[in-house]
């Protein structure tokens, strides 16, 4: 297993709207790279890592928010988010863009449709930290990044705190 580099705001690959998954191309080497995914999240403490943070624009992401302290490893495969509801305002960061917290709105529950690991499509809700990850990760798969969401003025001084925070990114 490998910790692979995640890709940091300002990169074109963060922007680009990913591809659908063929799954039977990819079936051959999805063990390994899911494992090579798991450990990068891991060693750098997120919940939640799509494929283009490790440079790849196709629609998969992982998530593991440990509900009730347990891991519970979702493997995401085209993922689309089929209902949302409710309004949560909360802080949320990016490993794509480290260092860099703000309050975004989202929907407070989502259900998610996808493929898992085996191909094998489902569908899945979630309340709170697991609707925010589905919502941040999907977002991800469309080019899309968690400040995108933020109105102009806080937009305007997060873009500026990245400004200061990319000298040491790396």
């Amino acid at each position: 297993m490998t910790v692979m580099r995640i890709t940091k705001h300002g990169e074109k690959v963060l922007k680009i709207v990913s591809s659908p998954i063929d799954y039977a191309k990819i079936k051959p080497n999805l063990p390994k790279l899911l494992k090579d995914m798991w450990k990068t999240m891991y060693a750098v403490n997120g919940v939640g890592l799509a494929a283009p943070q490790i440079g790849l624009n196709i629609r998969l992401c992982i998530i593991d928010v440990k509900p009730e302290g347990k891991s519970q490893k979702l493997v995401l495969i085209n993922p689309e988010i089929i209902e949302q509801s409710g309004r949560l305002e909360e802080e949320e960061g990016c490993l794509s863009v480290p260092g860099v917290y703000a309050k975004v709105k989202r929907f407070s529950h989502a259900r998610v449709r996808a493929l898992n690991a085996e191909g094998k499509s489902f569908e899945m809700s979630g309340e709170g930290l697991l609707a925010r990850a589905f919502q941040h990760e999907v977002d991800h798969l469309d080019g899309k990044l968690f400040i995108d969401h933020l109105d102009f003025a806080n937009k305007l001084k997060v873009l500026s705190l990245i400004k200061d925070l990319k000298k040491d990114w790396n």
